[in-house]
């Protein structure tokens, strides 16, 4: 029964997934790409020396530079930690293997426009945040869909991003990173995945119970003046964003 089931489903799912990757994906990444770098007269560009000091400028990773939340490199080291993993690392050596040496041009041209695309991201998401009274800051995708698209709409487009985001990140993507290495390190080392399984849960669990509470996240108290009245600073990087919700 399963075994049928699975041969009726899988060419459906194939066939999905064939059109989602060769067309609508590659569509939507180099169209919005494409559309907020004109948007932001091609920020990756102007301002990556700006944007390069103010990450590396001052180096802190207690939090105190952030004004009562993250400092700049925190802010990169937990994106860089979302987006680089197990699919980019096998994506790219996929990409080559399906498509020859010349994939790797165009995962730089997409990897171009994408860098507009998350820079809008963390624009957005810094415009539509909300700040508590305790000082506990609360954004994301969540707050400035439902910003954007107001009603019923938009609050089915945030329920369903943050369901499939769960799923996603909370259960698909960990399998497969924590698979990954699992395997890796019993392939390379011996180490029995299982044991692997347990150092991974002991040290996520030290970050994400110790983190917020001992200056790795956003401390519970209100922040700087600034953060609280949404001011922006001239010099700030989002200032040059001319984006409309």
């Amino acid at each position: 029964m399963a075994s049928s089931f699975e041969t009726t489903l899988f060419p459906i799912v194939q066939t999905i997934n064939e059109y989602l990757s060769n067309y609508v994906l590659v569509i939507l990444l180099l169209g919005v790409g494409i559309w907020y770098t004109i948007k932001t007269r091609c920020v990756q560009v102007r301002c990556f020396k700006e944007g390069w000091n103010r990450v590396f400028g001052n180096i802190t990773l207690n939090g105190k530079k952030g004004g009562g939340g993250m400092s700049s490199f925190q802010a990169l080291a937990t994106a860089i930690a979302a987006q680089v993993g197990t699919g980019i690392i096998v994506g790219v050596a996929g990409a080559i293997l399906t498509g020859g040496p010349g994939a790797v041009f165009w995962m730089w041209v997409i990897s171009f426009f994408g860098m507009a695309t998350i820079y809008a991201e963390a624009t957005l998401a810094q415009e539509t945040r909300i700040v508590e009274l305790d000082g506990t800051i609360k954004g994301g995708p969540v707050y400035y869909i439902t910003t954007a698209f107001k009603g019923k709409f938009g609050k089915f487009l945030a329920g369903f991003f943050a369901v499939a985001i769960t799923l996603a990140l909370g259960f698909m993507g960990c399998m497969v990173q924590s698979n990954s290495i699992g395997s890796t390190m019993e392939t390379a080392f011996g180490v029995p995945s299982w044991i692997m399984g347990i150092v991974l849960v002991v040290i996520c669990a030290v970050i994400f119970l110790g983190g917020a509470a001992h200056g790795g996240g956003i401390p519970l108290r209100r922040p700087h003046r600034a953060c609280r009245s949404h001011q922006v600073h001239s010099r700030d990087l989002c200032h040059d964003l001319p984006l409309r919700l």
